[in-house]
């Protein structure tokens, strides 16, 4: 019965717009443009009514219509919070102390005292090539230089009496120090022959045999890497040259190990790879278990940006419109759980996940509809279901 009266009035507004054809058809034969006019005025006055008489009757059934539907929504209060954005990379592991050791002489490798896996401290002898008599000939050396040394300290004590001539003292001053320098050369030839461990670490591989001969700069000995001066080393786009500098915090995962830390970035280049258009960074991290290994993958998360008083939404409620702008819709004039939509146009930044930065357009404690923003229009009525806070 509720809808009576739309449909009586509608009847009505049907009589009087054509319900007598022959009347229209006969204003219409008659050619007369005065009475045409005056036949659509008394028409176009008499819709009017009927669509006031409708509007009326419309809102008096949603107030007395318990199930009259409108939209049902849920909202969200929008809340400033702290926004850590992060670029995410993949990198290989690296240590600075992972070192393929070369022998300085030439020889048999006479003796290799280290075998792999073993820790070794920096300076400690690895190996020992065969000098070819070059300890023999520092022997006679040294035996030279201490004859050079009593002859100069000698003839020094007779110059500082005044005995001899000042020839006398330099010839054998010269000696002496030409016989030390000579000691010093073979000295240092002869440490060549020992194979010391430039740093700290652990011997990965014997490379090299016991027995085999040796070339400088060729014969490979051993490995030895120091595991706790790691780091990760990647490529990051020139874009980012000015937001990632050393200092910066980084989240790492190596996914082959099921392990997460945190860490900063150490050094950031100041070099662009004109073939990638990129920047190298390095990640120093720690390493106190030993697991992780130089090349290992590692999926890295550096952050870029922070905005301490971001506004988070998801993405999915914004939309865009014919001119490129995006909006979503917000609640006003909010009484009980009964609202009117709003439409604010919005500037939005970075994201994160399904989240988007709101950079302007939205205001702290605004409250923002989340579930039906697609189905919603400008200064529509609506029902909150649920507000999240």
């Amino acid at each position: 019965m509720k809808y009576t009266y739309i449909i009586v009035l509608v009847s009505a507004f049907l009589t009087a717009c054509g319900g007598d054809k022959k009347t229209v058809q006969d204003v219409i034969a008659s050619q007369n443009l005065e009475l045409i006019r005056k036949k659509k005025t008394e028409l176009d006055a008499a819709s009017q009514e009927i669509t006031a008489k409708l509007k009326l009757l419309e809102n008096e059934i949603k107030s007395l219509d318990p199930q009259e539907k409108i939209p049902l929504i849920t909202t969200f209060t929008a809340k400033e919070a702290v926004f850590n954005h992060f670029v995410e990379l993949q990198g290989n592991v690296n240590t600075k102390q992972n070192l393929v050791i070369y022998p300085e002489f030439s020889g048999v490798l006479s003796q290799v005292y280290v075998k792999e896996g073993q820790n070794v401290n920096k300076g400690q002898i690895l190996a020992k090539i065969d000098d070819g008599g070059l300890s023999q000939q520092l022997s006679q050396l040294n035996i030279q230089v201490a004859l050079a040394q009593t002859t100069f300290e000698r003839q020094e004590r007779l110059w500082k009496q005044k005995i001899g001539s000042e020839i006398q003292y330099l010839q054998a001053k010269a000696a002496y120090e030409g016989q030390l320098e000579a000691t010093k050369q073979l000295q240092q030839q002869v440490g060549k022959t020992e194979v010391r461990a430039p740093f700290s670490g652990t011997i990965d591989d014997v490379i090299t045999d016991q027995g085999s001969v040796v070339l400088p700069g060729q014969s490979m000995l051993f490995r030895i890497v120091n595991l706790n001066n790691m780091f990760i080393e990647t490529d990051v786009p020139e874009r980012y040259i000015s937001d990632i500098v050393a200092g910066k915090n980084v989240k790492v995962n190596f996914p082959v190990l099921g392990k997460d830390m945190d860490a900063k970035v150490r050094q950031a280049g100041n070099y662009i790879n004109p073939a990638n258009r990129t920047f190298k960074v390095e990640v120093a991290f720690p390493n106190k278990d030993k697991t992780v290994k130089p090349n290992l993958t590692a999926k890295i998360k550096i952050n870029d940006y922070t905005n301490t008083k971001a506004i988070l939404i998801p993405q999915s409620i914004i939309s865009e419109n014919a001119q490129g702008q995006q909006y979503v819709y917000t609640i006003v004039n909010k009484v009980d759980n009964k609202a009117k939509v709003k439409r604010e146009i919005i500037e939005t930044g970075k994201t994160q996940g399904d989240y988007i930065e709101v950079l302007s357009g939205i205001k702290n404690n605004e409250e923002i509809i989340e579930e039906g923003a697609r189905s919603v229009k400008e200064g529509q009525d609506v029902k909150v279901l649920v507000s999240a806070f």
